[in-house]
């Protein structure tokens, strides 16, 4: 695809840059990416190329296959703004303490709930990681197990 000036459009390769840079951190194959993500391989290549404009529902399924949140794939793709400065955790936190419905202990609460569940997250990642090998467990058990820490 291209602009009407015959350039590449900008953001269609920063969202597949961005899928390409999160797929070979977390060790998947391309091949394997797809299959998780419920698209083609040769499709998938194609958005990581630039070459593709996936729909959210196609971004959707990536995010959950990379385990990264849906609203970051979003923003690489320019589906959402956010603002440039806000690097997602600060302003989930932000959030949470602006928010005028919730009591102070709410706020304290949910927001030590949601460093745990970051912590949670990049620990379990980087067991993935030195494992070298993907766990095969579907990711409804892994919610269970952070949810319930473990319990389900």
């Amino acid at each position: 695809m291209t602009s009407d000036n015959g350039s590449r459009p900008h953001r269609l390769p920063d969202v597949g840059a961005y899928i390409r840079e999160q797929r070979r951190n977390a060790q998947l194959s391309l091949r394997k990416l797809a299959e998780r993500a419920g698209v083609s391989n040769p499709y998938l290549s194609q958005i990581e190329r630039g070459l593709r404009q996936p729909s959210a529902k196609i971004l959707k399924g990536i995010a959950t296959a990379l385990q990264v949140s849906a609203e970051t794939i979003y923003a690489q793709a320019g589906i959402l703004d956010v603002d440039p400065e806000d690097d997602g955790e600060t302003g989930v936190l932000r959030a949470i303490f602006r928010d005028p419905d919730l009591t102070d202990g709410q706020r304290r609460e949910l927001a030590e709930t949601y460093e745990r569940f970051r912590s949670d997250t990049v620990s379990r990642r980087g067991r993935r990681q030195a494992q070298d090998a993907p766990s095969g467990r579907p990711q409804e058990e892994e919610f269970k197990e952070t949810v319930t820490g473990g319990d389900a």
